[in-house]
């Protein structure tokens, strides 16, 4: 099932979100400070955002936040944060996730998503690369960036187009 994440679910969204992250860091997740449960408190209760999360069995195994990022334009919804349990990959949790996120994001009009990938995380570029994720040539890459802006075209052809 997906659905709206619960303000009660901070905790285990927060440990799910730390449990992936630290998949693709080779020393370890780096503590840079960030109170990551407060954070994913206020995720879940921003007005302006959303957090959906894949439970299965009563357990969050995936989770995806995103909204229209402040200053931006109101056709265009960031994903913040998208993650799976770690043993649930490749079992189309994701997809499935993607697919709800991709759904919800055209139901409230938007006709681009954008996002940033860690640039050493080789699996989840692959995986947004599957979805039709490209470069965002709005936000080229750098070298020594840690980062990787990346855009979904969310606009559905007219008939004929």
């Amino acid at each position: 099932m997906i659905r709206t994440v619960l303000p009660a679910e901070a905790g285990a969204v927060a440990a799910l979100h730390t449990r992936a992250r630290s998949t693709y860091y080779p020393d370890g997740l780096p503590d840079d400070g960030t109170d990551w449960l407060a954070a994913w408190r206020t995720a879940v209760e921003r007005p302006d955002g959303q957090v959906l999360g894949v439970v299965e069995d009563g357990v969050l195994t995936g989770i995806a936040s995103f909204r229209v990022p402040e200053g931006g334009p109101a056709h265009t919804v960031k994903l913040y944060q998208f993650h799976v349990e770690p043993g649930r990959w490749r079992t189309g949790v994701g997809t499935a996730l993607h697919a709800a996120c991709v759904e919800q994001w055209r139901a409230d009009r938007r006709r681009a998503a954008v996002l940033d990938v860690h640039v050493d995380n080789a699996r989840a570029r692959g995986f947004y690369a599957r979805q039709g994720w490209r470069a965002d040539p709005e936000r080229p890459y750098a070298p020594g960036d840690h980062h990787l802006g990346l855009r979904l075209s969310l606009a559905v052809p007219r008939p004929g187009e």
